[in-house]
């Protein structure tokens, strides 16, 4: 039987994403757990690993437009409608919840495919919380309070919101070169930045992680713009991103005779069962449950905040902080810096009330670390 373009983009998607779910998993790919090591050890390892994938995507991506595979500037990342609130305040939000989750969706669907019921709520609640501010209950907030903010970049004589526009419109002259300078200082200082390190290259598992990660997003660009093209039939252009498609895949489970699978649903399949597979055949899935009733409160809130700041950051630590970066979008700078920022603060907070310090005092604290406020005395 001859599948339709929709399902054949599907299929490819699945596949991909079940490789992308081996990975992580084998090489405990977390964005979160970056952060941590950061903040908390000053381990730059699992940073530079997602550092290298942002890298990589954006230098093959770029390479495979220029070579006329796909055209970047039709993704949602590259509109001239520009969310600049959305980016600042949902990656904000994104950030805190995928600290209070215990990791982002992607790792949250590792996670699951790992037998971790705590990630499964965390899932459930990423997915109504986002369909509910993309679709339900909390869409008007988001269009009348966040969206009536955005700027016209056309109405300013700007293209799109990519670095490379955004210097033509501040008077530099766009050629190929220009173009691909830019992609050479951004996506290149990721990678020199990842392997600037000692550390790093004697890491296998990092460095599998950071390349292997890099390149399934420029696949994904691949499947839906090369493979799944076709004028009577059309696919979005998109890559790999975990807030939107898990909202999609919830629907389209209560909805299926009535829905059709898409990329971003067959991703999120695969990435649970890609992680599931390895965990079986490693002999490392186990179930695991929550260990207190605050454990559960603080993953429920953690859905909930990365289902709503995902949606009005247009993506997640994957869809925008890999995925949207390879397309050289100013908006996915801003919510990258955003999500670290976020999930840093986060961290600070929550060192100091394991002090038995008062919620306040230790906003107040976190805030003097991350150099927000004066310092406090001890």
């Amino acid at each position: 039987m001859e599948l339709s373009n929709v399902h054949n983009v599907a299929l490819w998607g699945f596949i991909v994403a079940v490789v992308f779910g081996a990975i992580a998993n084998r090489t405990n790919f977390c964005t979160m757990g970056a952060v941590s090591d950061w903040v908390n050890m000053g381990d730059k390892n699992r940073l530079r690993a997602w550092f290298l994938a942002i890298g990589v995507a954006i230098l093959g991506s770029q390479a495979l437009q220029s070579a006329g595979y796909f055209d970047l500037g039709k993704s949602i990342y590259l509109t001239a409608n520009f969310g600049w609130l959305g980016h600042l305040l949902g990656g904000f939000l994104f950030g805190v919840g995928m600290t209070l989750g215990s990791g982002c969706g992607q790792r949250t669907l590792v996670r699951v495919g790992g037998g971790n019921l705590k990630s499964l709520v965390v899932m459930l609640f990423l997915g109504i919380t986002a369909y509910m501010t993309l679709r339900g209950l909390i869409a008007p907030f988001r269009i009348n309070a966040i969206e009536t903010t955005n700027l016209d970049l056309a109405a300013r004589n700007i293209s799109d919101q990519s670095l490379v526009s955004l210097l033509g419109a501040a008077g530099v002259g766009i050629t190929p070169v220009v173009h691909w300078l830019v992609v050479a200082v951004v996506g290149g200082g990721f990678v020199l930045f990842a392997l600037a390190s000692a550390a790093f290259w004697k890491s296998p598992r990092d460095l599998l992680a950071g390349v292997s990660i890099g390149l399934i997003i420029i696949a994904g660009w691949y499947i839906t713009g090369k493979i799944g093209y076709d004028d009577f039939e059309p696919v979005r252009l998109e890559s790999y991103t975990f807030v939107a498609p898990v909202a999609e895949q919830i629907n389209y489970l209560m909805t299926y005779t009535g829905s059709t699978i898409n990329f971003g649903i067959a991703a999120v399949f695969g990435v649970m069962a890609g992680s599931f597979l390895y965990a079986v055949l490693s002999g490392s899935f186990h179930i695991e449950t929550f260990s207190s009733r605050q454990d559960m409160v603080n993953h429920i809130v953690g859905g909930i905040l990365m289902g709503f700041g995902g949606v009005l950051s247009l993506g997640c630590t994957i869809g925008q902080g890999v995925t949207g970066m390879s397309t050289l979008a100013i908006g996915s700078v801003i919510t990258l810096v955003m999500i670290i920022f976020g999930s840093a603060f986060t961290m600070k907070v929550q060192y100091y009330l394991l002090d038995e310090r008062g919620f306040f005092t230790a906003l107040r604290h976190a805030a003097a670390d991350m150099r927000l406020l004066p310092a406090v005395k001890a």
